[in-house]
């Protein structure tokens, strides 16, 4: 037997297993897959809520809302507006009365405040526009759905008062359009994903078999962690995000580590071995590959825990779930599939387009490696200081939460957003004063929100319709004051906001005795921001620790770990680089077709972090597995250096190819959020994969020669990980 086939590592032994155990492995696979779909649809999975992703001193005001005992519900604005009548007029109060009468009966509207009621304050200044305010029962779920007639409703008073504007905006009805653009992205991104990753890989294998097992392992993988989020999801509620971000990475590194295994059983094949021997191969050094790169990307997502929110959670345990069912399917049923395949898995070959493309590919490789290691200094003095200069705009990175402005400018009830905000400044989503008192219609707490009042509208960056809403247990109080600015992010805003938390409502509430918070979405913004602020280092420490201390395991180095950690921060912060160019700055809104916010949304950074740190550990510990074993086996380090780089380049490339084509998709999105997210992960990707892998790894190692290998005496005891040595001489070049 071959030394590779007397492995013992973990993952050969499961690969031996597998392949011995044909049909259990693949049955149990597709059993295990069928029952988690099962147990998801039985339990359901629970979502959260709008009002969870409340932080600091929005969660405060929350926690005030949630014990007023409010019905659930969201508020909604219908704006009448003349172009030439006012508000006084005869024609005018007629369309307004309209519209009240058309939404009167549905049994969802409650709390209903109209231009005519007293002290409403719902006109505007120059008498042109006039609102009608109601609350719609529900949570987020059936708020959308209770909407939907209304809106309709809406559209009828729209036709029979021709002469006015009539549209709706508000929380229920944005979601609900919100929701419909999105699905419609989604659905339009998922039925690309699928066939350009396939594309991709029958050029990278020439074969349709080969080229379907990797998507069918990733999807297999998705399925059945989507099934499965819905046991943790009952105590831990979920984003809806979640589900996005499972389908997103786990086809990623579903393909990715099925990439890897196939790519070195075919390899070990064409030099020469038999079916059992090169499946033995693969399963020890790729499979084993696969393990650890699962395991430090499992470490990264860990971090999210640190995140301080239960968005951050959700993700985390989606992510992790699929990640770590990808790794074990990898393990388990790929040696099984291969082993039964044989070499079926060549069916359906294309003559021209794998070999060419592979003949391609290891001359691009050659070509850039033989040049790089002739001039490792000057190689590694400009990747490193061109990626440097590509992270120099991070240090002008500003966040802010999604907000309105965030969405397709092209919807129609974004343009019904503006004209509210143009007529009535901060009103369509305006900040969320939350009063708690025994008894909130006393007349010295109605006396103190008076105060409030006349103190905001005294600010001048605070305005009307400064409206109040009543508990039905009479113990707390909604003032809503809209702030000057254009809302979440904006500057304006935020100082509009700390003049109310910190002058306003000290000075009015506070000096009566009265506990009180602020949230709303600028609010909910500032807070989120703040919380990512506080809690980015620990995440950031987190993540950087355990990554350096599995990698300083796996391969006895503690100058490899602390390079691989270097190498990843640079190409993350080179990908912040560029997102704050494009889109906080705005170069290239005609092209890729977006308006820009002023700034990159705040769950971007620090999920972009996480997740590119494991995905692109994954390419790391491959190509340096790859390199370790041609040490050990005694070639030179620069011979093992040219050796891994050469022998991984067309997987690493197709696999990278895979992630930037699909993240790519979501910057056709409508949303700006989904824009960011798509530009930042590819960017990412593709700078990892190139300038990192092609350039600073090799260079870097090629100078560090033996040094490469350092591990301090005192960490002698760390365990000696076998990193498989071939059977069979390979050439170093």
């Amino acid at each position: 037997m071959t030394p590779l086939a007397r492995s013992t590592n973990l993952a050969a032994r499961m690969g031996r297993w597998s392949a011995r155990h044909k049909k259990t492995a693949i049955a149990g696979w597709l059993a295990f897959v069928l029952l988690a779909l099962v147990v998801g649809g039985l339990v359901g999975t629970s979502k959260l809520d709008s009002s969870d992703i409340a932080a600091g001193k929005s969660e405060h005001a929350q926690a005030i809302i949630d014990r007023g005992a409010f019905a659930d519900g969201s508020g909604e604005t219908i704006l009448v507006q003349s172009e030439t009548l006012t508000a006084d007029d005869p024609a005018f109060a007629a369309a307004v009365t309209d519209v009240v009468n058309r939404i009167t009966p549905f049994p969802a509207v409650h709390d209903l405040h109209t231009p005519f009621d007293r002290g409403a304050h719902l006109v505007s200044d120059d008498g042109r526009s006039a609102l009608i305010r109601f609350e719609v029962e529900g949570d987020d779920a059936h708020g959308t759905e209770a909407v939907e007639p209304i809106l309709a409703a809406v559209e009828e008073a729209q036709a029979a008062n021709p002469g006015f504007v009539v549209e709706q905006f508000g929380e229920a009805s944005s979601m609900l359009a919100l929701d419909e653009t999105i699905a419609e992205d989604f659905e339009r991104a998922e039925l690309l994903a699928l066939p350009i990753t396939l594309g991709i890989l029958i050029v990278v294998f020439g074969a349709l078999v080969a080229a379907g097992i990797p998507l069918l392992l990733g999807l297999s993988a998705v399925a059945a962690a989507l099934g499965l989020l819905a046991i943790p999801s009952q105590w831990f509620p979920v984003d809806d995000a979640a589900g996005s971000v499972i389908l997103l990475i786990g086809l990623a590194v579903g393909v990715d580590y099925s990439l890897f295994y196939l790519k070195r059983e075919r390899e070990e094949r064409a030099a020469g071995r038999g079916p059992e021997a090169a499946l033995e191969a693969a399963a020890a050094t790729s499979g084993r590959a696969v393990l650890i790169s699962g395991l430090t990307v499992i470490v990264a997502l860990a971090g999210l825990f640190l995140g301080g929110t239960k968005i951050w959670n959700s993700i985390a345990i989606g992510t992790i779930l699929v990640v770590a069912i990808a790794v074990a399917g990898s393990l388990t049923v790929l040696p099984a599939v291969l082993s039964s395949l044989g070499d079926r898995v060549e069916k359906g070959r294309l003559p021209l387009i794998g070999r060419r493309s592979h003949a391609d590919t290891s001359r691009v490789w050659d070509a850039i490696l033989t040049r790089v290691l002739r001039r490792p200094l000057v190689s590694a003095v400009a990747a490193g200081g061109f990626l440097l200069v590509l992270a120099a705009p991070t240090l002008g990175l500003h966040t802010s939460l999604p907000g309105a402005s965030s969405l397709p400018k092209d919807l129609p009830i974004l343009q019904t957003y503006d004209r509210i905000q143009t007529a009535f400044p901060g009103g369509p989503l305006p900040a969320i004063v939350a009063v708690e008192a025994e008894n909130v219609t006393a007349p010295e707490v109605q006396a103190a929100i008076a105060d409030l009042r006349e103190r905001a509208l005294a600010t001048g960056v605070m305005a009307d319709p400064i409206t109040t809403q009543v508990s039905p247990n009479g113990r707390v109080a909604l003032v809503s004051v809209p702030l000057a600015g254009e809302g979440a992010g904006d500057p304006v805003s935020e100082q509009a906001l700390a003049a109310l938390r910190d002058d306003v409502v000290p000075a009015s509430l506070g000096a009566a005795g009265l506990d009180a918070g602020v949230t709303g979405e600028t609010a909910v913004s500032k807070d989120f921001n703040d919380l990512v602020k506080e809690r980015a280092p620990f995440v950031f420490g987190f993540v950087l620790l355990l990554a350096f201390l599995l990698l300083l395991v796996s391969f006895r180095s503690i100058v490899i770990a602390g390079k691989a950690i270097v190498l990843n921060l640079l190409s993350v912060g080179a990908a912040y680089g560029l997102l704050v160019v494009v889109f906080q700055h705005g170069w290239g809104e005609s092209l890729l077709g977006f308006e820009s916010t002023g700034a990159i949304t705040s769950w971007l950074p620090l999920f972009m972090f996480v997740i590119l740190f494991g995905l692109s550990m994954d390419y790391h510990v491959f190509i340096l597995s790859r390199v370790r074993e041609a040490f050990d086996r005694g070639l030179s380090t620069e011979e093992a250096v040219t050796h891994g780089i050469k022998t991984t380049a067309g997987v690493v490339s197709a696999a990278a190819f895979v992630m930037v084509a699909v993240f790519s998709i979501f910057v056709t999105l409508s949303t700006v959020e989904m824009k960011q997210a798509g530009f930042g992960l590819a960017t990412a990707i593709a700078i990892d994969a190139t300038i990192v892998r092609a350039v600073l790894l090799p260079s870097l190692m090629k100078l560090l020669g033996d040094w490469n290998w350092y591990l301090p005496r005192r960490l002698e005891w760390l365990p000696q990980v076998s990193h498989e040595t071939e059977a069979a001489p390979v050439p170093a070049s």
